[in-house]
């Protein structure tokens, strides 16, 4: 299942990652892929609120820390493979988060899209030409399935 969405400004963006962050279940991955500044980090801070982080938490990208972790309703982690190579995500120890309870956030997980488990939810951030985030959701699985359904179904 895919769903497409146009996310007009970043406001829209957080707005989606609210929604999402809202309806999600531990154990849940989270796959981002798009270009720098497509809008990943600010699609996190989105799923973050609905996820329940308390705002003295600011929620950044984990570019230079690798990874992240957040309180909320549920234990959110966020992980970039911007600076990674190769296995070098799996030598590092990352994929560990893949197993834990909680939210996982993988920014940049077209490095490693091959071997990022399933079920999944991927969203792909693509930037458009005349401003504004084309969003292309999909459901790895058939976890996230009525998920996306309710979503696009209400986006307005």
């Amino acid at each position: 299942m895919e769903a497409t969405l146009l996310l007009p400004g970043p406001e829209d963006t957080i707005r989606l990652g609210r929604l999402i962050g809202e309806k999600l279940a531990a154990p849940a991955l989270v796959a981002l892929i798009g270009s720098l500044g497509a809008g990943k980090t600010c699609l996190t801070q989105g799923l973050a609120l609905g996820l329940g982080v308390p705002p003295e938490c600011p929620v950044v990208s984990p570019t230079f820390t690798l990874a992240n972790e957040y309180p909320g309703r549920l234990l959110l982690f966020h992980l970039d493979c911007y600076r990674i190579e190769g296995d070098e995500f799996f030598e590092t120890g990352l994929d560990e988060y893949f197993t834990r309870d909680g939210v996982t956030v993988l920014e940049w997980a077209e490095k490693i899209e091959p071997d990022l488990p399933r079920p999944r939810l991927e969203i792909e951030l693509l930037i458009e030409p005349a401003g504004g985030r084309r969003t292309i959701l999909r459901s790895i699985g058939p976890e996230y399935i009525d998920m996306l359904r309710g979503i696009k179904a209400g986006w307005s």
